[in-house]
């Protein structure tokens, strides 16, 4: 692995502890949301290791027991660990960051007409999406979290 593809792991980890105690020591009152999206904690099972991971995600798009998650790892020629984690094993845990319950879901990658009806709504939310696509040379999967 690259020097610089270990720098971004370890900031994208940090941001994510970052953002974990900033909601814990806030009791709630900041980092529920971000860029006005609502945040989830994303809990998948590490493909190697079996054990449960969890990271910091926003939701462009949710409702009617769907959410749409967006694995762009800030626009980062690899894919994020947490989507390879939900490709070997799609249940995956979304708990929301207001103290609602969590939720146990499947998640699986959009097909390209999902995606297509899916990445204009996903860049109305955000536009950093768009520009996160521009970045790479991979195209980014839209993922949709349902109830099994």
């Amino acid at each position: 692995m690259a020097v610089s593809d270990t720098i971004t792991d370890l900031m994208l980890k940090v941001a994510n502890v970052g953002h974990r105690t900033l909601i814990t020591v806030s009791g709630g009152r900041l980092g529920t949301t971000a860029a006005n999206m609502p945040v989830f904690q994303v809990t998948t099972t590490g493909r190697k290791s079996g054990q449960p991971r969890t990271v910091m995600l926003t939701t462009p798009i949710h409702g009617d027991g769907r959410y749409v998650l967006v694995a762009s790892k800030g626009g980062d020629d690899r894919h994020p660990d947490w989507y390879r984690n939900l490709v070997a094993n799609p249940e995956v845990t979304l708990e929301p960051t207001t103290g609602d319950p969590a939720m146990t879901l499947v998640a699986r990658t959009a097909s390209d007409e999902e995606k297509a009806e899916l990445w204009p709504q996903i860049v109305a939310a955000n536009k950093g999406y768009a520009g996160y696509q521009e970045k790479t040379g991979r195209d980014i999967p839209v993922v949709i979290c349902e109830a099994p």
